[in-house]
């Protein structure tokens, strides 16, 4: 559950809809109040990629496992968007490693084209009964390990970043 912003153009403060479970790296959607949902069958429309994490369960903080474990401030309970009811949107472009993605990205080629689904960044550009799909970026770097930046053995001089998806992140030019 990790979102690493690379490049990026604008980074938007917006209301988080009350209920919304959202993790840092998925795509949202605004409901008709403007507040951020996760993009679905409902909310229909990518606003852009969340850049906190509003949850009751998990943190998802990069290098973190989707497991009770670290936080960042332990009155807030996992929840990022908690002091101010509002969540980083990053949209209008830039390039992102992130981890939350289906898993037919992770066999899909460089280049290849990326489609909402669910809040999640998908090859399939056909409703599947639970979202309606949009174009929403290119796939730039295939799926695999991310250097952590902390020496270690894993990759490259460094230990590798966990998180969803087998602890593999692709890169993704954002078109949303």
């Amino acid at each position: 559950m990790a979102l690493i912003p690379k490049f990026m153009v604008v980074a938007a403060e917006r209301a988080v809809a009350a209920g919304e479970e959202i993790k840092m790296g998925q795509i949202v959607s605004l409901n008709t109040s403007g507040e951020v949902v996760l993009q679905s069958s409902t909310n229909k429309i990518p606003y852009g990629v969340a850049g906190d994490t509003k949850s009751v369960s998990a943190s998802a903080m990069p290098g973190i496992d989707s497991v009770n474990g670290w936080q960042n401030r332990v009155s807030d309970y996992y929840d990022e968007t908690k002091a101010s009811g509002k969540m980083t949107v990053y949209h209008s472009g830039g390039e992102f490693a992130l981890d939350q993605f289906a898993t037919n990205v992770a066999t899909a080629a460089i280049n290849t084209a990326l489609y909402s689904r669910s809040g999640m960044f998908d090859t399939i550009d056909q409703d599947g009964g639970t979202s309606v799909t949009m174009f929403v970026g290119r796939l730039i770097q295939a799926a695999g390990t991310y250097p952590s930046g902390v020496p270690g053995v894993d990759l490259n001089g460094d230990q590798a970043l966990s998180g969803d998806n087998s602890n593999t992140y692709i890169e993704v030019k954002l078109t949303i």
